[in-house]
């Protein structure tokens, strides 16, 4: 079998997932209704967990080319920091 079947494959169960996904998230939502999770304490929840916009690694001045960032760490004598992965961000590989 070919690595494109095995995408396609991949991929639809990924849909078929989130379809159920939908139909069992209104009952969910139900039962947290029933749990005692009222809108004013989600939106509490909400704010917790929202990351500070003022937060240190988002003044970091980040850069998509590691040619660029090594000509300017080489300038200013600073280390590279390098995010790096292999394959396809959804993982269909």
């Amino acid at each position: 079998m070919g690595s494109g079947r095995r995408i396609e494959r991949w991929c639809f169960w990924v849909v078929v997932w989130a379809v159920l996904a939908g139909l069992v998230m209104p009952a969910a939502q139900a039962s947290a209704s029933l749990n005692g999770l009222t809108e004013a304490r989600a939106g509490e929840l909400h704010e917790l967990l929202t990351p500070d916009p003022e937060a240190v690694w988002r003044t970091i001045p980040w850069m998509t080319s590691v040619l660029e960032a090594q000509r300017e760490a080489l300038e200013k004598g600073r280390p590279i920091f390098i995010w790096a992965m292999d394959g396809h961000p959804l993982g269909c590989v």
